[in-house]
């Protein structure tokens, strides 16, 4: 697991991730709309188990570093292989409701074709197969 250091920014108010910009290139579970919308992490463990999961599974990602963790947010940096882009992808446990909030977006460029989608679904699959979530 590839984790840099402490304390996540995920965003200036506690449990809010960065909105989305208006390009295609950003998926969060807090977008107000369908394009951008992708469903938050319903969690079927506790909240700390499920939460040192997910950053376990989101750091085993080929060219993904955990760069700034707290016990309820986090940001992590994915470098694409070949030309080396790189998308941010912001993290916030909601203990209250159960649930991980997940943002993912691209740094540069207008379409992503799709990577921060497939990513968030990519997770969403390992944290199901391992039973973390419904």
């Amino acid at each position: 697991m590839t984790i840099l250091s402490g304390e996540s920014q995920a965003g200036d108010n506690p449990g809010l991730l960065p909105t989305c910009p208006d390009t295609p290139n950003c998926v969060s579970s807090q977008a107000p709309d369908s394009s951008h919308f992708v469903a938050p992490f319903r969690l079927k463990v506790p909240s700390s188990q499920g939460w040192e999961s997910f950053m376990r599974i989101l750091a085993s990602q080929p060219g993904t570093k955990i760069s700034r963790f707290s016990a309820n947010a986090l940001h992590a940096e994915a470098v694409s292989r070949v030309f080396r882009f790189v998308d941010d992808i912001d993290a916030v446990l909601d203990e209250a409701a159960g649930v991980i909030h997940i943002r993912s977006a691209s740094r540069l460029g207008y379409s992503d074709f799709g990577v921060n989608r497939k990513r968030v679904e990519q997770l969403r699959l390992q944290l199901q197969q391992q039973h973390i979530i419904v």
